[in-house]
């Protein structure tokens, strides 16, 4: 089974995380199959939108880092490989021409907050939430969070949200102002596909314009990824994430030493 579901409805592309049993936990694979998804679907000249979602109940849980290491036992050598993948896929999304609706239920945590808030719309479920948990391991967002979130909900709250990982359920979501609207699970995708068939109906030029103009104000992605990319690899060769993973695995709290 296909860990990546593409669907055509209409004039709009839908690319499904599809790993319900691990709420959608990104894999190497996955990343790479949502990576080209995005690719295709942005030099597709009959496609207008692109909704990003995922399968069973919930967005994404962030990287699945049991399953990644089981795959690939030697992940911890090849970190830098793996985060240029991961990022390469947040610029997959912001730089398609094509508005972007993140149709989020359940988790978007960690990375899967960050794909979230790359995307240029959200719509969300009753259940949805959006946490920056890296802090519970003693990770930083890697997925350009330190960029979004100061724009999105301002420095103050975006430091709350990081160093506290403090998750934000949907009505919050909504009082942001971070989604377009706030529905029960059974009528997301109804209220996903509403929002994309407006986005169908309007003249695609001018959308990828105006994304690039607005996201051309807010400064440099780049500058971000890389002080990310920067800040976490040398946050994986610590002590304290190895504390915090057993930590995590053995469901108790962590003992950070700063080492």
């Amino acid at each position: 089974m296909s860990e990546v579901l593409i669907e055509d409805s209409a004039r709009t592309r839908i690319v499904s995380l599809n790993r319900p049993e691990a709420r959608n936990a990104l894999t190497r694979g996955v990343i790479r199959g949502l990576t080209a998804a995005l690719l295709e679907a942005a030099n597709d000249p009959e496609i207008r939108c692109v909704i990003l979602t995922g399968s069973g109940g919930h967005f994404c849980a962030g990287a699945d880092l049991r399953r990644n290491l089981a795959d690939d036992p030697e992940m911890m050598e090849k970190l830098d490989q793996y985060m240029d993948e991961y990022h390469a896929l947040i610029r997959a999304v912001v730089r398609c021409p094509k508005p972007t609706v993140a149709m989020l239920e359940g988790a978007a945590v960690g990375f899967g907050a960050d794909l979230a808030l790359a995307c240029d719309l959200r719509v969300a479920s009753t259940t949805a939430y959006v946490q920056e948990k890296f802090v519970k391991i003693g990770l930083m967002p890697d997925g350009g969070g330190t960029f979004w979130l100061p724009r999105l909900v301002g420095t103050a709250r975006a430091m709350q949200m990081i160093l506290l990982a403090q998750k934000l359920e949907a009505p919050e979501l909504a009082s942001l102002g971070l989604v377009v609207k706030v529905v029960a699970p059974t009528e997301v995708r109804a209220a996903a596909m509403e929002v994309a068939r407006e986005l169908e109906a309007g003249p695609p030029l001018a959308y990828a314009a105006i994304k690039s103009a607005l996201y051309a104000s807010w400064g440099d992605l780049e500058d971000a990824l890389r002080r990310e990319r920067e800040g976490q690899l040398k946050l994986l060769k610590t002590n304290d994430v190895i504390e915090g993973i057993m930590a995590w695995s053995q469901k108790r709290e962590p003992k950070f030493e700063g080492k």
